[in-house]
């Protein structure tokens, strides 16, 4: 019996117990039975049974999630649960990823780890990180406070240096993790590789795919062939060839794997030893890398693609006879991202060679290239879909689709979750028919009974609201862009969607009454992001006023109307306003 079955077994036991019985378990075992429990949307159902199990599920509590780091105090954390083990913690809106929040808008770790370190210094195994400011300075006080502190993981944060990571390596005696993914890093160069321990030995996970800078490969590849349950490495694009085919045989255990470069001119002996080498890497699971791949050496990966069930091409430049011929040796796929330079053959090739595929990622190598390259089209997408039943997870950018098309894809695949669909030239109508986009996005909605996120784009009216609000009923975060009529399109969505956190809109018509006809759903959602749209202060101060424990918060730009609303970010909180709020950020 998988881990999956276990906790689902469990959960309907602890549903099925009678009130009158919940006062029979002895506290150990209540705890021994909720550790089972991983799910925090089920932990918090627990907690809410009685006192008895909420305390039993207080102190059995060791990961903590918290998706806004103002909803709640590092003090009401440490309270609440005293033996937290790992804590994951999100700061910034998402719109912060597209330069739409400014960088000094808030969001540091550093009062979290001070308030931390007070009560789990030596509890604090895990922290993962995702749009937090994080200074060196924090990092060296995660290092040095934190004990026995073994995994960090750092997503899309800002305000380190590599000097950072030097701390990291230099003081936490029994790290397994350290993945750096994304981050807006200042990076001083490898040297922070040489500061591991000789004595380290338990390393699991490394990436530092993100970085620039050249590596000491000498103390990279002392630290891997030491680490012998290593199941991750990501390298950087400074990793060559024939250093990748060192450290692969250091490693055959690898179930990850982030290429170096493949760039460099290479003769037929290095290829052919670095294809033996992968040969060997019977386990690999998951495969990506800054490829400008050739067919002289794209084959040295053949070997191991029998196995893979996730190959991230969303670095690679290659073209629909090179992933074609890819993808005839991953017959495994269950992931894949892609850039768009494979076009819809590249895409067929998808369709035709990869019938388990779940996930589809199809990202623009140059999205300000509006007339050269045309990338993927509807048809491209259709293909997918028709040799692809299983697919419920897409996030593709195009510059064209057609509502036949969508229509299409939604009855080949019924069972999307995620649907995120990005015409990139704003207002794009159905390019055959002229037509909005409404009924596409209509036929999702209508047939994709479990969609759970669903991004929208291209010219749509209210009728697509409309739609979203009456037959969406499991979606939890809509993103909208450039789309919409009037308030309606809002309100039917705030007024349906039952299950709805997390509203994101920019550049919509919406104003006032679109915003205030959610009042009574807010305070049900994680957050609500408005940026250019038709937002006052005044019709912000009114849901502030409705609405006490929710955090209303408005960003001024420089020079703006100050009647307007230019972004509003509404998020629920047990906090209250928050005290490091800068001064173009009102609180109201």
């Amino acid at each position: 019996m998988d881990q999956n079955t276990k906790r689902s077994k469990t959960v309907n036991r602890v549903n099925s117990v009678h009130p009158s019985e919940l006062t029979r378990f002895p506290d150990e075992l209540l705890e021994r039975v909720l550790s089972l429990i991983n799910s925090n949307k089920d932990r918090s159902s627990v907690s809410l049974v009685c006192k008895d199990w909420y305390h039993a599920e207080r102190w059995s509590r060791r990961h903590v999630f918290i998706g806004n780091c103002y909803s709640v105090t590092p003090e009401i954390v440490v309270a609440r649960f005293p033996k937290i083990q790992s804590l994951t913690l999100k700061g910034k809106p998402r719109f912060s990823d597209f330069n739409l929040v400014p960088d000094d808008w808030g969001a540091d770790v550093f009062p979290w780890l001070d308030v931390l370190a007070t009560a789990y210094s030596s509890s604090l195994e895990e922290l993962r990180l995702k749009r937090m400011v994080v200074s060196d300075e924090s990092l060296e006080f995660l290092a040095t406070k934190f004990v026995g502190f073994k995994k960090l993981s750092l997503l899309s944060c800002d305000g380190f240096s590599t000097d950072g990571l030097k701390a990291i390596a230099t003081h936490c005696k029994n790290l397994t993790e350290l993945d750096i993914q994304e981050n807006g890093i200042d990076d001083l160069g490898g040297h922070w590789l040489s500061c591991f321990p000789e004595s380290l030995t338990s390393l699991e996970i490394l990436n530092f795919a993100s970085l620039n800078s050249e590596v000491s490969f000498d103390a990279l590849e002392k630290l891997i062939s030491r680490c012998k349950s290593l199941r991750v490495l990501k390298v950087n694009r400074n990793v060559s060839l024939d250093q990748l085919q060192k450290l692969l045989s250091h490693a055959p255990q690898l179930v990850e794997l982030g290429t170096g470069t493949f760039m460099q001119e290479l003769v037929s002996g290095p290829v052919k030893e670095l294809k033996n080498t992968f040969s060997k890497c019977k386990k690999l699971q998951t495969l990506s890398g800054f490829w400008d791949a050739t067919p002289l050496y794209l084959p040295v990966i053949f070997p191991a693609c029998a196995s893979l069930t996730f190959l991230n091409l969303s670095y690679a430049t290659l073209l629909s006879v090179e992933l074609a011929n890819l993808l005839s040796h991953c017959k495994s796929l269950r992931r894949l991202w892609l850039l768009d330079t494979v076009g819809d053959k590249g895409l067929e090739a998808v369709g035709s060679c990869c019938p388990l595929l779940e996930e589809l990622r199809v990202f623009p190598a140059d999205p300000f290239d509006q007339e050269i390259f045309l990338g993927v089209t509807e048809s491209g997408f259709v293909a997918v879909s028709r040799g692809c039943p299983k697919l419920h997870y897409v996030l593709y950018f195009c510059r064209q689709m057609t509502n036949a098309a969508v229509a299409t894809i939604a009855r080949n695949c019924p069972d999307f979750t995620h649907f995120r669909l990005c015409i990139m030239s704003p207002g794009q109508p159905d390019y055959l028919t002229k037509e909005p986009m409404d009924e596409g996005f209509g036929a999702i909605v209508k047939t994709c009974t479990k969609l759970q996120r669903l991004a929208v784009s291209g010219l749509l009216t209210d009728r697509t609201f409309e739609y979203i609000g009456k037959y969406a009923k499991n979606l939890e975060t809509l993103s909208v862009a450039f789309a919409g009529s009037s308030d309606l399109g809002m309100e039917c969505v705030l007024g349906g969607c039952p299950k709805l956190k997390k509203l994101e809109i920019r550049d919509c018509p919406f104003g006032n009454a679109a915003l205030l006809s959610g009042l009574t759903k807010y305070e049900s959602m994680r957050s609500l992001w408005m940026s250019a749209c038709n937002l006052t202060m005044n019709g912000c101060r009114e849901l502030a006023k409705e609405k006490p424990r929710l955090n209303v918060e408005v960003m001024k730009d420089e020079g703006s109307d100050d009647s307007q609303a230019h972004k509003l970010y509404v998020y629920r909180t047990v906090a209250g306003p928050r005290r490091d709020a800068p001064p173009f950020v009102l609180t109201l």
